[in-house]
């Protein structure tokens, strides 16, 4: 969790920076709302790419938990199976 805080912290630098760059940058107008505007896409697409990768991630740890706990509660209940099965054998 606290590598996904610096990178967003180590992103908002980098976008506040770029964005101070090309507000400060002896340029028409119309050209750097045209280097605004790329730049936030450049930036959206990567931070949808991560969110994507993050999900991914968090859905294939939930399928591998979910997984392990299935397998616990048949090892658990197997033997609890065997064990109804012999006592209505022996009434």
């Amino acid at each position: 969790m606290k590598s996904g805080i610096v990178l967003l912290g180590v992103l908002a630098g980098i976008v506040a920076g770029t964005l101070l760059g090309i507000l400060l940058a002896p340029e028409k107008g119309s050209d750097t709302r045209k280097k605004i505007t790329k730049k936030r896409n450049d930036y959206t697409d990567a931070l949808k790419k991560k969110v994507k990768e993050f999900r991914n991630n968090i859905t294939e740890q939930f399928e591998n938990v979910k997984e392990e706990i299935s397998e616990l509660a048949e090892e658990v209940t197997e033997p609890t199976k065997k064990t109804k099965r012999n006592v209505k054998v022996t009434k």
